[in-house]
C-alpha cells in the first residue's frame, strides 16, 4: 500500500570533503535543478573537515542574499555517512535527497527522484548507467554489492550510489538509531515500506580523485557487514559444524574399512589423526560461533536500534470520533 503524500518541500543533503574545484559548478547545477521543480527547497552542504577552501566556499554561498544554502561545518573528517547524518539533523523537507559533491551523479537527476517518490515510494535508490569509474573501483564495488545483498537480504542493485531520496519519516527513524557505524541506504530501507530504484546517468569525476581507495572499499565492506548483520558470527558455527561432520564421517569410514579389511586398516597412520583434528577443530569453531552469537546479541542491544517502526496509523471515522470524544472528557 502506497500513500501518495504530496511533496512540498525538498531538502538536498550533500557531504563535501576537499571539493573546492567542483563546488561552484555543483552549486550552480544543483540550484538550477532544484528551481526547475517548482517546489520549496533547501540545499544543505556539510563540510566534512576539508583541508582546502571548501568550508569558505560553503560559508560564502550561505551568506548570499536570498540563499537556499545551509552550511554545516564539521570540526574534522568523520566520513561520508556520518556527515550525511549530521545533515539529516537539520533538514526541514518532506523529501530528502542525498548527493555526492564530485558531480559524477548529475544534479539534473534530482527532479526524477522527486517524481518517483511522488508515486508513493518511501525510499528511492538509483543504479548508475554506464558507470565511468575505473576497473579498480567497479570490480570491488560489484563484489561488495553481491556480498552485502546476500548477507543482509536487502534488495538493492547499487549500494555505492548515494544519489537517493528518502521520505521525512524514514530520515526521522534513522536519526533514532545511535550506532556509530551506519550505512545509510541499507538502514533507510529497513524503515521504508515501499522502495524503488531508477537508472541515473553517471559522469567521470570533474576534478580530483576518489576518496575511496581499494583498501577503503574493503574496510567499507567489513563495516557494512558488521553494522547491519551478525551473519559472519553465525558462519563460524556453520563452518565448524561442517568441519566436525567431515571428521566424524572420516572416522566412521576408517572404522568400516577396519571391520571389512581387518587390522591392515587399523588406527595407525595419518588418516585417523586427520579425523580427530577435524572433530576438535570443528568443535572449536562451533564454540567460537556460539560465543559470537552472544556477542552479536550484546552488539544488537548496544546499538539501541528501534525494535519496530510505525510509519502510519490508520483510524476509522467511528474510532476517530470515539477517541476525540474521550480526549474531550
Amino acid at each position: 500500500m502506497k500513500h501518495n503524500q504530496s511533496i512540498d518541500f525538498v531538502s538536498i543533503v550533500i557531504p563535501v570533503y576537499n571539493e573546492e574545484a567542483t563546488l561552484p559548478e555543483l552549486l550552480r547545477r544543483t540550484l538550477t535543478a532544484a528551481n526547475s521543480m517548482n517546489k520549496h527547497f533547501e540545499l544543505i552542504l556539510i563540510d566534512d573537515g576539508s583541508r582546502d577552501k571548501s568550508a569558505e566556499l560553503i560559508e560564502a554561498a550561505a551568506a548570499e542574499q536570498d540563499s537556499h544554502v545551509v552550511g554545516i561545518i564539521l570540526n574534522r573528517n568523520y566520513g561520508q555517512h556520518s556527515a550525511i547524518m549530521a545533515g539529516f539533523e537539520h533538514v526541514r523537507g518532506d523529501l530528502i535527497i542525498t548527493l555526492d559533491a564530485d558531480l559524477q551523479n548529475p544534479p539534473e537527476e534530482i527532479p526524477n527522484l522527486v517524481a518517483k517518490a511522488e508515486e508513493g515510494f518511501d525510499s528511492v535508490g538509483t543504479v548508475r548507467r554506464n558507470r565511468q569509474d575505473s576497473r579498480l573501483r567497479r570490480y570491488p564495488s560489484k563484489l561488495i554489492n553481491k556480498l552485502v545483498k546476500r548477507s543482509t537480504g536487502v534488495e538493492m542493485n547499487d549500494y555505492g550510489c548515494m544519489l537517493r531520496a528518502y521520505r521525512r519519516h524514514v530520515v526521522d527513524a534513522m536519526l533514532e538509531c545511535h550506532e556509530r557505524s551506519t550505512f545509510i541506504p541499507i538502514l533507510a530501507n529497513g524503515f521504508a515500506r515501499n522502495t524503488a530504484e531508477i537508472d541515473v546517468h553517471h559522469d567521470e569525476r570533474a576534478a580530483g580523485e576518489s576518496k575511496y581507495s581499494f583498501l577503503s572499499l574493503i574496510n567499507l565492506m567489513f563495516d557494512l557487514l558488521t553494522s547491519m548483520t551478525t551473519a559472519p558470527l553465525r558462519m563460524l558455527s556453520i563452518v565448524g559444524g561442517g568441519i566436525a561432520a567431515i571428521g566424524l564421517l572420516l572416522a566412521t569410514f576408517l572404522m568400516i574399512l577396519r571391520v571389512i579389511y581387518g587390522a591392515a586398516w587399523g588406527v595407525d597412520g595419518v588418516f585417523p589423526l586427520f579425523s580427530v583434528l577435524f572433530i576438535f577443530i570443528g568443535a572449536q569453531f562451533v564454540g567460537l560461533g556460539l560465543l559470537g552469537e552472544y556477542i552479536g546479541r550484546i552488539y544488537s542491544d548496544v546499538r539501541a536500534r528501534p525494535r519496530y517502526y510505525v510509519q502510519d496509523i490508520l483510524v476509522g471515522e467511528a474510532t476517530k470520533d470515539a477517541r476525540e470524544s474521550d480526549e474531550n472528557k
